[in-house]
C-alpha cells in the first residue's frame, strides 16, 4: 500500500481566530498551524476563561437591573442606546432575557436587533462577550440569527459600545410573545415553542417605587428579589442591624431569608405570603429602603446580637455567578 503523504501546512486552509472551533487539548489545532490545540489557540481560550470579571456590568446605567435580567427575570426587554447612534438600516437595538433556540442575537427582517442576555458565554468577561455578539448582529443580514463564538481577548466591552448616559428601563413581560412581531399569526411550530416557554416562566413584576426589586410568584409562596448596588460587607452589616432590631421584614408574614450573590452584587431575598402581590409590596419596600439607608449610614461597631444576625445572613448566601 502506498503511504499517505502528510498534509502540509501550506495545503490546509487557514482560519481566522473567530472561526476556530474548540477541540480536544491534544488534538491538532484547527487553525492549521500543525501544533496541538493546547499549545496554540487553546492557550488563549484557557486564559480568557480563567480571567473572570467579577462585575461585568459595572459602569453601565442600570447595573442592578442588568444583573436581575441576567439571573432572575424570565421574560423582559430593554431598548439600548448605542454610542454615536444606530447604524444605517438598524431601526432599534433591544436587549432580551432570552431568544428562541437559545440564539445569542437575532437580526430581524426589518433590520432591528435583539440581543440575548442569558446565554452561556465563552470567556470570563460577560460584557466583552455581549459586545462582540452585538457588533456581529449589527452587521448580520436581516432575517438571520447570530451564532455563538469564542470572543477575541482584545475586543470592546458593552461599556465601550453603549451610551452610559442613556436610561436603562426594563419592561417585564408575562410571556415571550416579543419574540415574534405577530404572535397571533405565527406558525404552529413557533406557537408551540412560545407555549412551552410561557409555561416555564415564573410570573415576575418590577416594583415601581424602588430600584431593581422584582416580585415573583411560585406555587407555594411569593418572593421579592432585590438587587442592591452597595458593597457587600457594608450591606451585610446594615442588614444585620435591621435583622437584629426586628426591622428586616416587609410586613406581617414576610421574612428576609437570605441573599444571592451575582456578578459582584448582593440580592437580598424575602419570602412573602401567597396573597401578597406586587402592588402590596410597594409601600413596605419603600419603607424598608428608608430603614436600610439609615443602617448603611451607621459606622458604630456591631453588637453581639448583630454579629450573630450577620453570621446567619452570611450562611444563607447563595452564589449564582
Amino acid at each position: 500500500m502506498a503511504k499517505k503523504r502528510p498534509q502540509t501546512k501550506a495545503g490546509k486552509q487557514q482560519l481566522t481566530d473567530g472561526e476556530i472551533p474548540v477541540v480536544g487539548a491534544r488534538e491538532p489545532c484547527p487553525c492549521g498551524s500543525g501544533r496541538r490545540y493546547k499549545a496554540c489557540h487553546g492557550r488563549a481560550a484557557a486564559q480568557a476563561v480563567a480571567e473572570l470579571v467579577q462585575r461585568p456590568f459595572q459602569g453601565l446605567a442600570g447595573e442592578c437591573d442588568w444583573v436581575a435580567l441576567r439571573e432572575l427575570v424570565p421574560a423582559a426587554t430593554v431598548e439600548l442606546t448605542l454610542k454615536g447612534g444606530l447604524p444605517e438600516g438598524v431601526p432599534s437595538v433591544t436587549l432580551a432575557t432570552v431568544l428562541p433556540m437559545a440564539w445569542p442575537a437575532l437580526r430581524r427582517d426589518d433590520g432591528s436587533v435583539l440581543l440575548a442576555l442569558q446565554n452561556d458565554t465563552s470567556s470570563g468577561d460577560l460584557s466583552r462577550d455581549l459586545a462582540d455578539t452585538l457588533q456581529r448582529a449589527l452587521e448580520a443580514e436581516p432575517g438571520s440569527p447570530v451564532a455563538a463564538r469564542r470572543v477575541p481577548a482584545e475586543g470592546p466591552r458593552l461599556q465601550d459600545v453603549l451610551d452610559a448616559d442613556a436610561p436603562f428601563a426594563p419592561v417585564v413581560h408575562p410571556g415571550f410573545e416579543f419574540w415574534v412581531p405577530d404572535a397571533e399569526n405565527a406558525t404552529a411550530e413557533v406557537s408551540a415553542s412560545l407555549e412551552r416557554a410561557n409555561d416555564a416562566a415564573i410570573p415576575t413584576v418590577l416594583l415601581s417605587g424602588v430600584d431593581a426589586a422584582y416580585w415573583c410568584e411560585t406555587p407555594e409562596k411569593n418572593h421579592l428579589r432585590w438587587v442592591m448596588p452597595h458593597p457587600e460587607e457594608q450591606l451585610l452589616d446594615a442588614l444585620a442591624r435591621l435583622h437584629a432590631a426586628g426591622a428586616s421584614s416587609l410586613g406581617e408574614g414576610t421574612r428576609l431569608v437570605g441573599s444571592f450573590r451575582a456578578h459582584g452584587l448582593m440580592v437580598p431575598v424575602w419570602d412573602l405570603p401567597s396573597a401578597m402581590g406586587a402592588e402590596e409590596c410597594e409601600k413596605p419596600a419603600a419603607a424598608f429602603a428608608e430603614r436600610l439607608a439609615t443602617a448603611l449610614a451607621s459606622d458604630t461597631p456591631l453588637t453581639a446580637e448583630e454579629r450573630r444576625a450577620r453570621g446567619g445572613l452570611t450562611n444563607r448566601q447563595v452564589t449564582l455567578s
